[in-house]
């Protein structure tokens, strides 16, 4: 199975718990490899889990989260994966 950034964003989570198959895992590592975008999203990711296993409270700047999905849109609709 060929997969693409949107199917590495869809089992980011699952893949950092441990919880995708042998197969998937190394397509998506294959995928890793090359894709820089991805490897930001999902190195972004577990700096997330770390961040909320620590006490620490953190506020994420106004508009990050539109910001984020605007380019995240952005990104699939032009399939450029090149920043």
């Amino acid at each position: 199975m060929k997969i693409d950034c949107k199917h590495v964003w869809d089992y980011i989570s699952a893949y950092i718990d441990g919880d995708v198959d042998h197969a998937l895992r190394a397509e998506i590592d294959r995928h890793l490899e090359h894709c820089e975008i991805c490897s930001a999203v999902m190195d972004s990711t577990r700096n997330v889990v770390v961040l909320m296993a620590d006490e620490r409270v953190f506020e994420i700047p106004g508009g990050y989260s539109e910001r984020l999905h605007h380019r995240l849109d952005a990104l699939l609709l032009t399939g450029d994966s090149s920043g």
